[in-house]
């Protein structure tokens, strides 16, 4: 399969849009074209260890969940480990890919495999996300009316000077018995201030003047953390077990809410993988579940009596490839060769 229809397909599966802006996803590293990929491998993080592993199992491109590439790199030598790491990608002809937020975001991601921990329930998004172009472009639409063509001019000449305008249009409109021309833009919030501050020069345009808010639809079921509403009350002991089951892990953190014990019910539990404690922060419920929190986060929830399971960073993402491999071996209808990686572990480990 040609690289870039590749992409475009892994695109297709989950909307690099619903990344968090301040990420870094999408096609990291691009070797030379014609670039074909026989075999896509997936691993949770790349490590030096498991991109040996990629280059023995001639792989093509790697999908890794976390961006190997994230803060700027301002040279590409043999010097640090992620310079390394691209050094090797190029010499191999191996592309390098990464959707890391986009699937926390979506129905099928990371935080839905994560909810199966909990047992049966029912979940939605704690911040949901926005559909990511519309209505329109802008954030702000602004409506006026003006009765002198003259004036008009003038002002729509400025106007159309100003950066971040879209949809100008104007049309006439009856005002008491008045024939008038109503003007309509969408402007971004930057742009906004330069209107209001060019209208406010003339009472009589600014005192017609209405500014609305577009908003933008959320999507269904997507957006990041979830909080999951269990079909029955389970005891926070047994919700443990199930998670440790869940994640395959010998051991979790636990930190128990004040007034809480291990025979508490828990009804409600608010989840994100990986590093929860911006979407967390502030949720009403019974258990937080995620990978890692700060030390003061954590005293807030147990204060609140919110009990908390920390289980380590990338052991809440890593088993989501498993079902990732399934789910991209039907989308990309068995074109590619999928495999995942065996080298791919939490660095911490208990001693």
């Amino acid at each position: 399969m040609n690289l870039r229809e590749l992409v475009s397909a892994l695109n297709d599966f989950a909307s690099l849009s619903l990344a968090e802006s301040w990420d870094n996803v999408g096609l990291l590293v691009e070797p030379s074209p014609p670039h074909t990929v026989n075999t896509l491998f997936l691993t949770n993080d790349l490590t030096e260890e498991v991109m040996e592993e990629a280059v023995q199992k001639k792989a093509d491109l790697i999908l890794s969940y976390h961006p190997p590439i994230f803060t700027p790199l301002k040279r590409v030598t043999w010097k640090t480990w992620k310079e390394r790491l691209v050094v090797r990608a190029l010499e191999h002809r191996i592309g390098i890919y990464s959707p890391h937020t986009a699937y926390d975001a979506i129905p099928h991601g990371v935080n839905n495999w994560l909810t199966k921990g909990l047992g049966a329930c029912t979940s939605i998004p704690l911040h949901p996300s926005t559909a990511p172009s519309y209505p329109a472009e802008g954030t702000h639409r602004v409506e006026f009316c003006a009765d002198n063509t003259e004036r008009l001019d003038t002002v729509l000449s400025k106007i159309k000077d100003i950066q971040e305008i879209s949809c100008l249009t104007t049309f006439p409109v009856t005002v008491e018995g008045e024939e008038q021309t109503r003007v309509s833009l969408n402007c971004s919030q930057k742009a906004l201030l330069e209107v209001v501050a060019l209208l406010s020069q003339n009472s009589l345009l600014y005192h017609k003047t209405e500014i609305l808010l577009l908003q933008k639809p959320l999507l269904p079921h997507t957006g990041m953390g979830r909080l999951c509403t269990l079909s029955e009350p389970v005891s926070l002991s047994d919700i443990i077990e199930r998670i440790k089951s869940h994640l395959k892990l010998p051991h979790i953190r636990l930190a128990v809410g004040m007034g809480k014990t291990l025979d508490s019910p828990v009804k409600k539990a608010a989840l994100c993988a990986g590093s929860g404690s911006s979407v967390l922060k502030g949720m009403e419920a019974d258990l937080y579940l995620t990978g890692e929190m700060s030390h003061h986060d954590v005293l807030d929830a147990v204060a609140n009596g919110i009990s908390v399971i920390l289980c380590e960073h990338s052991n809440t993402e890593r088993g989501f490839l498993s079902e990732l491999r399934d789910m991209l071996a039907v989308h990309l209808q068995n074109k590619v060769n999928i495999i995942m990686s065996e080298k791919d572990r939490d660095p911490l480990q208990v001693a």
